[in-house]
């Protein structure tokens, strides 16, 4: 059924599904084992149960999001060999020691705590057992520095040479190749985005139990820190996107141009075009919704700046604009609809409304998902931006993608898609139906009935004198 299909464009659509399952687990676990530790210090500190049963509740949420970002991950990284067998020859010898670096540091640090974390609290000591979340935080922290260095080197390529075989190889020191030029803005993006979106999602199910009951101590406190986490952070996301987009331009001009629909060149400033229909046959933007010169203010702090346009890239060398203009725009939306959402808690705060407008309440809700969108939004910016090549400026996806043909690619893409519907989409299910029950006081560990023993023999119920349990 798939012949006549584009293998190489088939491949792409199965890397883009997998890694977008993938990533929506990652962005809400790494903020999660943060919000984690945050509750359990707080416990620690102010002895108060209030923390204690918060740190239960999420820990269970926290668990079945980390295993689903696991095993999606395993998936997604076979798909190197499967589908793109020529990008791992060329490019293996660099991105193969940073997926190792991952493995060795964030991997095992991760597994070897996270078991105490989940099911040690009654079983270990109080300052083993925050040490362990602890670990685990900082694991997922560590885990995404080794993955976006591995991905901001193939968007900003350096510290390499390409030997006889046309392989990728280092040429100095390691640390040039980690600290690509466009790691640091990108990691900071990324894990702000992280810490957005799970601070989104803990507010929405913070506000809805508070529109089922204002006076839930349990709703009042989830709500409230993640408020406060979107007043602070969301502003400071905008100037780390900021940033971003500068060092982007710097490096990667064609993604900018293709980002602002800049088909044309503009010598004394360039618009910001807020909304249209980029026109990649005609190379214009039409029903553009513009504002005169502020690109150029924004992208080079003076509105009579020149900025190049598409027009002085080679057509073969184009990002697809389409989707890369509009995918920026959402996430720019989700972000600006986050900022507001923040503003309004400090408004209500002031007000002492915080708990008392339903508006809100319900407004926070329906942000729930907004941090997931704005991620795979980004994603979608940066990956499509970035082609047609897969290292930028030096191998193509054309030249990358394993010698298959399309009915092979469309089998494996239909298994994918129906495989991952119906295993992720249960244990999203479980993950919401968790959510909707709410936190109460006397939370229940993960760890209730866990067995005490984990080999030997396992010592049965005590037995009263009279034979009676």
């Amino acid at each position: 059924m798939f012949e006549g299909f584009d293998p190489i464009l088939l491949a792409r659509i199965q890397f883009a599904f997998t890694v977008s399952f993938h990533f929506v687990f990652p962005a809400f676990s790494i903020g999660l084992a943060s919000y984690l530790a945050v509750l359990e210090g707080l416990w620690l500190k102010t002895g108060k149960q209030l923390y204690l049963d918060l740190f239960k509740f999420w820990v269970k949420i926290f668990a079945v999001a980390f295993a689903m970002g696991v095993v999606s991950g395993i998936v997604m990284s076979y798909q190197f060999g499967t589908n793109w067998a020529v990008f791992s020859d060329k490019a293996g010898p660099i991105i193969g020691p940073l997926m190792a670096y991952e493995v060795l540091t964030a991997f095992f640090l991760e597994a070897g705590f996270l078991g105490v974390m989940l099911f040690g609290m009654n079983k270990v000591g109080r300052g083993l057992h925050f040490a362990s979340t602890l670990a685990v935080a900082i694991g997922t922290l560590i885990s995404a520095t080794w993955i976006l260095s591995a991905n901001s080197w193939m968007h900003t390529p350096v510290g390499f040479e390409i030997n006889a075989a046309g392989q990728f190889v280092p040429s100095g020191s390691w640390w040039t190749i980690v600290f690509n030029p466009s790691f640091p803005y990108r990691l900071a993006h990324t894990v702000i985005a992280a810490y957005l979106t799970t601070a989104f999602v803990v507010g929405a199910v913070g506000a809805w139990h508070l529109l089922k009951d204002r006076a839930d101590p349990h709703a009042r406190k989830m709500f409230s820190m993640a408020m406060w986490m979107a007043a602070i952070v969301a502003p400071v996301q905008i100037v780390a996107g900021d940033m971003h987009g500068l060092n982007t331009l710097e490096h990667q001009p064609a993604k900018v141009m293709a980002m602002e629909g800049h088909y044309q060149s503009h010598p004394d400033g360039a618009p910001l075009i807020l909304f249209g229909i980029p026109n990649s046959a005609e190379k214009r933007v039409d029903y553009a919704v513009e504002i005169p010169k502020a690109s150029s203010l924004i992208l080079k702090h003076d509105a009579n700046a020149p900025l190049a346009g598409l027009d002085t890239v080679a057509p073969q060398d184009q990002p697809p604009v389409g989707i890369v203009f509009w995918s920026f725009r959402i996430m720019v939306g989700m972000g600006m609809a986050m900022l507001c959402i923040g503003l309004w808690s400090l408004f209500a705060r002031f007000r002492k409304r915080l708990y008392d407008w339903p508006l809100l309440h319900r407004a926070a809700l329906v942000m729930g998902p907004s941090g997931f969108v704005a991620v795979l939004a980004g994603w979608v910016t940066t990956e499509v931006g970035r082609q047609p090549f897969t290292v930028y400026g030096f191998l193509r996806t054309a030249h990358s993608a394993s010698p298959l043909e399309a009915p092979a690619v469309g089998a494996s893409l239909i298994a994918f898609v129906l495989v991952y519907f119906a295993v992720f989409g249960f244990g999203t299910w479980y993950i919401l139906k968790l959510m909707a029950k709410g936190a109460h006081r006397g939370e229940d560990a993960i760890d209730v009935d866990a067995p005490i023993r984990t080999a030997g023999i396992t010592p049965g119920p005590a037995q009263h004198p009279e034979g009676k349990q």
